[in-house]
């Protein structure tokens, strides 16, 4: 009795294993991509010229990144999972376009230091959230009330433009990353659990495809707001 016991818990690691994989696997797709534009865009004076120089078309590819998470939020079980994926890869693509200013504000040394730290950082947290038996559905809860106070104070911020205020953000921005990465982990390790057997490949691909973008936001977020905190200005 023991060994069909013990051949499902295997079965099941093998089933969890191989989707936290893809998961990941995809994201550093996606954080590669995004890494690489970001790079290529910082340090060709035409593409700097036709994204920043113009308004309109900066502010319409932050109005397309939107679309497209609400899109890929909202149908992917409708899409099939070669258009989830090719949407995913399109939005990192547009995400590193309107990233490269990075390379601009910081300096090259300060943006490196700070992903390795991120890294670490987000690399701990998915641990935890995948080894923890403690229920983190009341941390992401929070840790989404958090966030939508950050983008109340971001949004007064722009009006108040304190320095002061911005910092206070960026530490509090870290701690609700940190934490919605613990929980999006567990979430996405549960998801992983109970995925019956037999799953489609495609509707495998595609619960991997939002795994990744999930926490690809995550690693972005929480880089950005370590970077305005230790990065160092190139002024």
């Amino acid at each position: 009795m023991a060994e069909p016991i013990q051949a499902r818990a295997t079965q099941t690691q093998v089933v969890v294993n191989t989707f936290i994989r893809s998961v990941y696997n995809w994201m550093a797709v996606g954080l590669a991509l995004t890494g690489f534009l970001a790079y290529y865009v910082a340090h060709n004076e035409t593409m700097l010229r036709i994204v920043f120089g113009n308004q309109a078309l900066f502010f319409g590819l932050i109005i397309a990144e939107l679309g497209l998470v609400f899109y890929l939020s909202a149908r992917i079980q409708k899409i099939e999972a070669t258009t989830a994926t090719a949407l995913f890869i399109i939005y990192a693509m547009l995400n590193g376009v309107t990233l490269s200013f990075i390379f601009i504000a910081y300096t090259a040394a300060s943006i490196a230091s700070t992903f390795f730290v991120c890294a670490a950082t987000f690399g701990v947290c998915s641990i935890y959230g995948m080894v923890t038996k403690k229920d983190l559905t009341s941390v992401g809860q929070f840790m989404f009330m958090g966030l939508i106070g950050i983008i109340i104070a971001s949004v007064v911020n722009i009006f108040l433009r304190s320095p002061a205020m911005n910092m206070i953000i960026s530490y509090i921005g870290v701690f609700v990353f940190v934490g919605l990465t613990a929980y999006d982990t567990q979430k996405l390790k549960h998801m992983a659990l109970t995925q019956p057997e037999g799953l489609d490949p495609a509707v495998a691909r595609k619960g991997a495809i939002m795994g990744a973008l999930t926490l690809y936001l995550d690693f972005i977020n929480m880089f950005l707001f370590l970077l305005r905190i230790l990065g160092a200005s190139r002024d």
